[in-house]
């Protein structure tokens, strides 16, 4: 075996070693390095990824020690999960996006890493960037949004007469400027839309594994901005006549209230046009929440919300409505507008949500609804998933704060000062 040869076989080793440490550590990285390959390109002065492979220069890898070989696979890694290399866009300013994107990897590590400075030192380099210009931590906000301040930050200092390298470490504390990867390799958005859809996908199966484990005590175990990305696929704050549209749409045309696709749950793609249907939607069960913790004002708003849906529905919109605080007014039918409107809110005591489905499995066995729509401020304890039955429930909530932890959501949110 060559001398070549013998280097080549001792980074293998290395990588090798560096993953399964990951693994124990912290595993999240760990998995996402299975759907990488690695590679040595002479071209690279450190080391690079494109979202499919990284790749390392030999000399760079004699430079670190195995536990910096760990922060760079996950440097690395990071960048691709995040979708890095396919959001930039061709009018970006390439020094200020690529320093973006090392401050938000960089710092959602440390946030990682328990705030260990360690984590992202490398001793012939520094530490590495995780600040943004005001000084603020870069895991706490997307790679959008600090590309933005660092502009704004590099825009200024350009007027006032500095020179660029200047506002490189302007608001950055003790930050190196050292960077310690190329991002020239990055194909750039309009090229690859799969790319950033694919590393989603391994970002969720990711995180379902380590949760299916163990449970996450604290830092250390998912970064802060995939943490907010599963977060926003759970829960988005979506208009709601747009998730109610969709939830009408697939009794109508007869699919399943179960998407193949868990990153669809709550999207806002809409089924062939529901007017070209010959059937309506019966049987769906409105509840709206007339707790004492819901003003007049926002029953009545549920209300008016209903009362319209029936009429944007053009007839095919047909069930029940019910109010509910700690026990349910008995839901009465409605066929159109006109029956609907005749209908009185009822309540004012204290708010449980099993009632409901108490009532259904009592009163309703025999013609069970088809789709139960909860409107409500949401304050009261959830119950388990199995009462439900099978039966798909959308909760409108009122407010930004209360997140369901099942079912589909949306919101009625007046942002108004």
């Amino acid at each position: 075996m060559d001398k070549f040869d013998k280097k080549t076989y001792e980074i293998i080793r290395r990588l090798q070693n560096a993953r399964l440490s990951l693994l124990g550590k912290q595993p999240f990285y760990a998995f996402l390095l299975l759907h990488m390959k690695f590679a040595l390109d002479l071209s690279c002065e450190t080391a690079y990824t494109d979202g499919t492979r990284i790749a390392f220069n030999p000399d760079f890898m004699d430079q670190i020690s195995d536990k910096e070989l760990e922060f760079v696979l996950k440097h690395e890694v990071l960048h691709a999960a995040l979708g890095h290399p396919f959001r930039v866009q061709s009018d970006y300013d390439l020094d200020c996006y690529d320093r973006a994107c090392d401050i938000v990897v960089n710092s959602n590590i440390l946030y990682s890493s328990d705030m260990d400075i360690k984590s992202i030192t490398l001793k012939n380099f520094g530490v590495m960037m995780n600040k943004t210009p005001s000084n603020q931590d870069g895991y706490k906000f997307t790679v959008e949004e600090v590309y933005k301040e660092l502009l704004i930050a590099t825009q200024k200092t350009n007027k006032s007469g500095k020179d660029k390298g200047g506002a490189k470490g302007e608001g950055e504390g003790n930050n190196s400027n050292g960077e310690i990867d190329d991002h020239s390799f990055w194909k750039g958005d309009d090229e690859d839309h799969i790319g950033r859809d694919t590393w989603l996908q391994r970002m969720i199966e990711a995180t379902d594994i380590i949760k299916e484990g163990k449970e996450s005590k604290g830092r250390g175990i998912i970064p802060a901005a995939v943490e907010r990305i599963i977060e926003e696929l759970k829960n988005p704050i979506l208009d709601w006549k747009t998730i109610l549209n969709e939830f009408v749409q697939e009794e109508i045309c007869d699919y399943s209230f179960a998407p193949p696709d868990k990153r669809m749950e709550e999207s806002p793609f809409f089924l062939p046009d529901f007017n070209e249907k010959d059937e309506s939607v019966k049987d769906i069960l409105f509840m709206i929440d007339t707790s004492g913790s819901m003003s007049n004002d926002q029953i009545t708003e549920c209300y008016s919300e209903i009362y319209g849906a029936i009429g944007q529905f053009g007839g095919k919109l047909q069930g029940k409505l019910g109010f509910f605080d700690a026990v349910v007014v008995e839901p009465v039918p409605f066929e159109d507008e006109e029956e609907f409107k005749i209908i009185r809110p009822k309540g004012g005591g204290g708010t449980s949500f099993d009632v409901i489905f108490d009532y259904v499995e009592k009163e309703m066995q025999d013609e069970p609804p088809v789709s139960i729509v909860v409107l409500t401020d949401g304050y009261a304890p959830f119950p388990e998933e199995a009462r439900a039955n099978g039966i798909p429930v959308l909760w409108i909530i009122n407010n930004r704060e209360v997140k369901p932890p099942w079912g589909k959501i949306a919101r009625i949110v007046n942002d108004a000062p």
